[in-house]
């Protein structure tokens, strides 16, 4: 009895994606056949949405925030299209266009029987997880962001699931984790900064933590680049659709999908699929950026400890004779 989870990274569908949107939601306009055939493929499909999806609202009025990431309410018809079972809205982007936009998005992901975590209407909606269920085995999905924290959810009042994770992980986290009677647990965390190349120290701390807490897999994203992996702990899925520009050194452009088979026991294996990302299409990558994933893939996990390599064409991790205690 195992499940396969495709996990994809920050899915950006405002500013010139959404410009797309207005023409149609296709999911062959957006993601190559040979990117759906893998999310088809799987039995669950989750991602990080990175906007809210609403034609209300105005930009959050924070100072120094640069980018504000609105997508049309027909992204929600593109993700079901995709197959897609469940979206974190646990990240720096959900309340870009106000209170009332983040409730019509889940207004729409809801429509399209997409089941959302990290924000809600309030504090106790927004730390709610989701329970999703394939092949027999039931998994239970916590969503959380530390940052940033004025777009934090409060009992009556709107927004995200914030932990500061900076002092150790919160007691709500904690005792959410340990508290779902179900097979597995996957706590998807929006962390760190943008652009780094790696987990920084307080996020191991947090990943050991929450593994200690009983989550049976970790997938983490905010840096919109893919980060190594210590077992059971993805550190950072990196992107999948947008329409950003290009880091020359880290190239945030060239990303993976990753492919997670489980069992009751927990995360056995891991295939990672390169990929290619252009303005607002995600294909293959091929050649020689092919190779720089795999090159930098490889040694990521290398510097936290875990062996990866080319198998059939994938990027593999064996997740139990690798595991050991995430964040030591």
């Amino acid at each position: 009895m195992t499940v396969t989870l495709a996990l994809a990274g920050d899915t950006m569908l405002g500013r010139g994606v959404a410009d797309l949107l207005v023409r149609t939601a296709d999911p062959a306009a957006y993601i190559s056949p040979e990117v759906r055939k893998y999310l088809h493929e799987a039995d669950l499909v989750l991602l990080n949405l990175e906007c809210c999806l609403s034609d209300r609202g105005e930009p959050w009025a924070a100072p120094g925030k640069p980018f504000h990431f609105r997508g049309p309410p027909r992204a929600a018809e593109l993700l079901a299209g995709l197959g897609v079972d469940c979206v974190t809205l646990a990240n720096n982007h959900a309340l870009d266009f106000g209170r009332d936009a983040l409730l019509d998005t889940r207004t729409y992901l809801e429509e399209a029987d997409i089941r959302v975590v990290g924000a809600g209407a309030d504090e106790a909606q927004a730390r709610a997880p989701a329970v999703l269920s394939a092949n027999g085995l039931r998994i239970g999905v916590i969503g959380l962001t530390d940052h940033p924290p004025d777009y934090a959810a409060a009992p009556g009042h709107p927004g995200v699931a914030y932990a500061d994770l900076a002092g150790g992980v919160p007691g709500w986290v904690i005792d959410a984790v340990a508290a779902l009677d179900t097979d597995l647990v996957l706590v998807t965390p929006h962390w760190g900064p943008n652009m780094t190349a790696g987990p920084l120290p307080y996020v191991r701390a947090a990943a050991s933590a929450l593994v200690g807490a009983g989550a049976s897999l970790v997938a983490g994203h905010s840096a919109h680049v893919f980060h190594g992996v210590e077992p059971p702990v993805l550190y950072d899925l990196g992107d999948f659709i947008d329409d950003y520009a290009v880091d020359a050194e880290l190239r945030n452009d060239l990303s993976l999908l990753f492919l997670v088979i489980l069992d009751e026991r927990g995360p056995r294996r891991l295939r990672a699929v390169p990929l290619k990302l252009d303005h607002g299409r995600t294909g293959l990558a091929q050649g020689w950026e092919r190779e720089w994933i795999g090159a930098r893939f490889i040694a990521a996990c290398a510097a936290l400890g875990t062996s990866a390599g080319w198998e059939d064409g994938h990027l593999v991790v064996d997740l139990r004779t690798n595991a050991g205690a995430a964040g030591g």
